[in-house]
């Protein structure tokens, strides 16, 4: 469980210490020009971050810069209009995560359909979720925590960086298969939401591992579960919560995606490089501070994720009736 602080805290700057790749024959044809990996998040958040380290090893693999292009706002929903709309030349690419599945069916009005729209070219990562409570809440493990909140129903807040994100879903999937009513406190984002919870304002919250070990660790939040069918290598001692609520599975993940007709030889190229990076040895190591694993995938099994994700969230969204703010 021991992840320095400052691991997480340079993984930005150590993008730039990638080794350069010596050897590697320059793309005739593609790129032709620099490439725009967009995000649809603000700098310095997880999409951010991991769009900048890859970004760094895109651009020595393909012998052209990667510019990373923040276009944050509408759940992520400005960024991927962007790729939609781009020319589909693999000049602009997407940094795809789980919000876009659960805003197929989370927002009435979109000017896209995200599986028909955008073509997946690789995934990059795929983690869990952090159930987390104050330091002082009662409960110390699941069963003690959903015994308190069927005793106390609608008395206790569940805090999430905003409406509809990862967390938040994974948060009501858990209320609907535990059987327990929690009032949702929806944030703009992990800080406030963190500050609140351990002030104890808000008694739980399933947030990303990004910026939340040194709390932890710290003994300033309490984790009880994580959200991925199978333990996470940084909180190797926390159980699942699907070894109490049988069958839950609630993951976060990112992956690269293009605009739709892209050629498949350009797909194909830059799914190969992505995915030789995954296999970086350092890469994996910077990778490991986001509490997850590589998402090494072919483009056609990371669009059958994505179909399975969008699936299964949109169900969770439409049981619950859960509306963008």
């Amino acid at each position: 469980m021991k992840l320095p602080r400052r691991n997480f805290l340079h993984l930005a700057a150590a993008a730039a210490a990638l080794p350069a790749v010596s050897g590697i024959a320059r793309a005739q044809t593609y790129p032709t020009r620099p490439v725009r990996l967009i995000v649809g998040f603000a700098p310095g958040g997880p999409a951010d971050i991991l769009a900048r380290l890859m970004g760094q090893w895109l651009s020595e693999r393909l012998g052209q810069q990667v510019i990373i292009e923040n276009r944050p706002g509408a759940g992520g929903n400005i960024g991927t209009e962007v790729v939609v709309r781009a020319l589909a030349d693999g000049h602009t690419l997407l940094l795809a995560t789980g919000v876009n599945a659960t805003n197929a069916a989370l927002y009435e009005k979109l000017n896209f359909d995200f599986i028909r729209d955008i073509a997946p070219v690789a995934g990059l990562i795929r983690g869990p979720n952090v159930v987390v409570v104050n330091a002082s809440f009662p409960a110390k493990t699941v069963p003690e925590f959903i015994a308190y909140a069927k005793a106390n129903p609608g008395k206790l807040t569940m805090a999430s960086p905003g409406n509809g994100t990862t967390p938040h879903v994974a948060g009501e999937l858990f209320k609907m298969m535990a059987g327990v009513d929690l009032i949702h406190v929806p944030y703009r984002g992990n800080g406030p939401a963190f500050n609140d919870l351990i002030g104890g304002q808000v008694q739980v919250m399933f947030a990303s591992p990004v910026g939340l070990l040194e709390y932890i660790q710290a003994g300033k939040l309490r984790a009880l579960a994580v959200t991925t069918a199978t333990r996470s290598d940084a909180l190797p001692d926390i159980p699942t919560m699907a070894e109490f609520v049988p069958g839950y599975e609630a993951s976060g993940w990112f992956g690269v995606g293009a605009p739709r007709n892209t050629p498949s030889e350009i797909i194909d190229k830059l799914n190969k490089e992505i995915n030789a990076g995954l296999a970086d040895p350092k890469m994996q190591a910077w990778l490991a501070d986001f509490g997850g694993t590589p998402l090494v995938l072919s483009p056609a099994d990371f669009g059958r994720l994505i179909a399975d994700e969008t699936e299964k969230w949109g169900n969770v969204i439409r049981a619950l009736n859960i509306k963008a703010e």
